[in-house]
């Protein structure tokens, strides 16, 4: 399923998740224009690699901002863009700046954490994904019956669909999970952090309850 809009209006112009967007955006476009030689240098000292996360903590952060391809930055800000808005309107510009990166540290340390266990601890990871699940995970939190037009694939056809928030978030997650544990024995060799997705989500699920409780919902 692809979100193509959420049918859940804000009120103020989201400047905190237009500027990340953006950052990332130049960021890729800085990576498209390097050498091979040089973008794999630049991967290796800002992409987050778990066995040096010690030498080079300031990776946790840095590597958020960083893609591996067209369809991994094109992916992530497009979900970035139809639902961080919301999220943003409801923490404030502050705290969903503060959200959105310890979600991100916080998927990444749990997909290093997994890295170790199932010996991927050389592979350096990339990308906004653990940040922009947690951000999945604040909307889940926040808007469950929120309506989100989608492209669905039904048999051999692509149609548009209004579907419930937490439908399409639970399907969303699910298919992490089932990704995620299928992959594992297959983790050394690369290939989509999907752990940093499902603890994005969760940790970004938990936060949104800390910063914006139940009895603040409307």
């Amino acid at each position: 399923m692809i979100p193509i809009r959420d049918l859940n209006p804000h009120r103020s112009f989201p400047i905190v998740n237009v500027s990340i967007i953006v950052i990332c955006s130049l960021v890729w476009l800085y990576e498209v224009i390097l050498p091979k030689e040089e973008l794999e240098v630049f991967v290796y000292h800002y992409g987050l690699i778990p066995q040096r996360i010690f030498e080079n903590p300031l990776s946790l952060f840095t590597h958020m901002f960083l893609h591996g391809s067209w369809l991994h930055i094109i992916g992530n800000m497009w979900f970035l863009w139809v639902f961080g808005d919301n999220v943003e309107d409801r923490l404030g510009k502050f705290k969903y700046m503060l959200f959105y990166i310890l979600s991100g540290l916080g998927a990444a340390i749990i997909q290093s954490f997994v890295s170790f266990m199932f010996g991927a601890t050389n592979i350096p990871m990339v990308g906004a994904s653990g940040a922009i699940s947690g951000v999945l995970g604040a909307y889940y939190w926040m808007f469950p019956h929120a309506r989100i037009l989608a492209l669905v694939p039904i048999f051999f056809f692509l149609t548009f669909m209004e579907l419930p928030a937490v439908f399409f978030i639970g399907m969303w997650i699910l298919t992490q999970i089932i990704n995620g544990f299928i992959t594992l024995p297959f983790m050394g060799m690369g290939g989509v952090a999907w752990f940093a997705h499902i603890g994005g989500f969760f940790v970004g699920y938990f936060l949104a309850k800390r910063f914006y409780p139940r009895y603040l919902r409307w």
